[in-house]
């Protein structure tokens, strides 16, 4: 199952081998089977693209999920598009550190791959409790 970091935009975070092998975690968790999972770390323009090309959306947005499971396969196939000048200025807003900001990020991807959504305020509660969970998990170094 391999977890693969692409760069569009260059973004220096730490810890990404740990990251790569804390990932398959995650979905094992949420009793889900990592597949291939590709993360592609882009600018905003690049992910406004996608958003207008492939979800009919002309707004800025931090990531972009793309569940590519072909039917009957276990394994989750996917692709994770990241906008590095989104994470930058969301950490910038929400005064946390970039790194801190783009692990919530990634791990919120995954957790749509896992059935999570975002949608409603009770959806976006569970999803950020989650998320605090598997940051807490991942910083702390446990499991």
């Amino acid at each position: 199952m391999p977890i693969e970091f692409h760069f569009q935009k260059n973004i220096i975070f730490k810890g990404r081998k740990k990251l790569k092998s804390f990932i398959p975690t995650i979905f094992e968790l949420n009793n889900t089977v990592a597949g291939n999972i590709s993360f592609v770390f882009c600018s905003d323009d690049y992910l406004l693209e996608i958003n207008k090309e492939f979800l009919n959306h002309d707004y800025f947005t931090d990531i972009i999920t793309f569940d590519l499971t072909p039917k009957k396969q276990k394994e989750v196939d996917a692709e994770i598009y990241i906008s590095v000048d989104r994470v930058k200025e969301n950490a910038k807003s929400n005064s946390v550190p970039t790194e801190l900001e783009l692990n919530r990020v990634i791990f919120h991807g995954i957790l749509h791959l896992c059935g999570y959504g975002d949608k409603t305020s009770s959806q976006k509660s569970v999803m950020t409790l989650k998320e605090d969970h598997f940051l807490s998990l991942f910083s702390r170094g446990t499991l």
